[in-house]
């Protein structure tokens, strides 16, 4: 009887912490480095792993690098290349961060909320620490948040021709919408 207790005790405890944690799949991040020379510089990735933990405001996300899909193959090509990303060594970016208003945002609660969220963002083995803003929406127990940031290439040690020569923004705008269930 006493293990019979023990197990159901564990089995509710373990329930009630991954019920913290939300995760999605099907997360996008999109990639916008258009201007006013080209408008090709631009990709989605819709294949992004994501999560957040309801109780702490800890949030992040995965995405594979050679999923961004673009309209123009060769600019494909050159986005994964090593001058670029090099996806062969650094096939991920990634971001992990919390949400620093977490009091301002109830995550169990139906509304919409405005998030500020510090963290770091990898991109090509380099880390750099961020804050950006994020809209929270919570209905029916469903949290979608979107967040747009820009990010400096050079930052990044991201450079080249098409970036001096202004085909590439030197700060191109990232989106980033996840919804968990």
């Amino acid at each position: 009887m006493k293990k019979t207790i023990l197990i159901l005790a564990l089995v509710t405890l373990t329930g009630s912490l991954f019920a913290q944690r939300k995760t999605t799949t099907s997360a996008t991040v999109s990639f916008n480095a258009t201007t006013s020379i080209d408008n090709l510089p631009k990709a989605d990735n819709k294949t992004v792993i994501a999560a957040i933990d309801t109780k702490t405001g800890v949030v992040q996300f995965e995405a594979n690098v050679k999923s961004f899909a673009f309209a123009n193959p060769t600019m494909q090509g050159h986005f994964n290349s090593d001058r670029w990303m090099n996806s062969d060594a650094f096939p991920t970016l990634s971001f992990k961060g919390t949400i620093t208003n977490l009091s301002d945002v109830n995550l169990a609660k139906d509304g919409s909320y405005t998030a500020n969220v510090d963290g770091t963002l990898s991109i090509r083995g380099k880390e750099q620490k961020i804050t950006v803003p994020a809209n929270i929406t919570v209905k029916g127990g469903v949290i979608s948040a979107t967040s747009d940031f820009s990010v400096k290439l050079a930052d990044y040690e991201i450079s080249g021709a098409p970036v001096e020569a202004g085909k590439v923004s030197k700060e191109p705008k990232i989106s980033v919408w996840a919804e968990f269930k």
